[in-house]
């Protein structure tokens, strides 16, 4: 089953250049993380909120020249302009064998980039076990049936990235029985029935999106 957001689980916590979080489950994860990767963008806002990164990755294009000097011995360049900065941060984590990945600050500021930030972790499920923080809840990808543990009237959203994926669904109040969704809207708003729902597919990638249990305990 994939539980709430389990922070023994996801020590490893990757900084993007988004909205840096204000909400305290993020945070929370940060505060604890065993090591945190930043994007380099988003270093200055780390630095602001009093923690520093273990390593900066990326293009370092949005690093200032004082910075770099200053964090010259964890920098990791990497100039590939066919990634972003978040997937070359994914990349290092796999090389460097951590595979339990929480992503922050990957949302918040250009729609574009939100997108194209959520999207991606369909791909990186492939390298890695991975979950996004928002200030609103949790994304994770999926490439198989999968149980949630939930709560009656938790919001829960399903997005299909692949449109021969057909979906059937269990204990939600919107229920699907082998429908394909052809449009990210049509999988959105929906709410969970009790303490547990089910996302069954037959092939492809999506995404679940639910909203953070209330009585989270740290």
């Amino acid at each position: 089953m994939n539980k709430i957001p389990n922070i023994q689980d996801f020590r490893t916590v990757i900084v993007a250049n988004g909205a840096f979080p204000e909400h305290k489950i993020p945070l929370s994860f940060l505060q604890k993380a065993e090591r945190i990767i930043c994007c380099d963008g988003a270093t200055e806002n780390l630095l602001a909120y009093g923690l520093t990164p273990d390593h900066i990755v990326g293009d370092l294009d949005s690093l200032s020249e004082e910075l770099r000097i200053r964090y010259a011995n964890i920098l990791h360049h990497d100039p590939d302009q066919e990634t972003n900065d978040l997937t070359k941060a994914i990349e290092f984590c796999r090389k460097n064998n951590r595979k339990e990945i929480t992503i922050l600050g990957a949302t918040g500021k250009r729609e574009d980039h939100s997108l194209a930030n959520i999207s991606l972790l369909a791909d990186y499920i492939k390298l890695v076990k991975v979950q996004l923080l928002t200030d609103y809840g949790v994304f994770v990808p999926i490439t198989n049936s999968t149980s949630f543990e939930s709560f009656k009237g938790q919001q829960v959203s399903i997005f299909s990235l692949t449109p021969e994926t057909f979906f059937t669904t269990g204990n939600l109040q919107y229920p699907l029985n082998q429908r394909n969704l052809t449009s990210w809207w049509q999988g959105s708003l929906n709410e969970a029935s009790g303490n547990s729902f089910e996302i069954k597919i037959n092939q492809g990638k999506v995404l679940i999106f639910r909203e953070y249990f209330q009585s989270f305990i740290f």
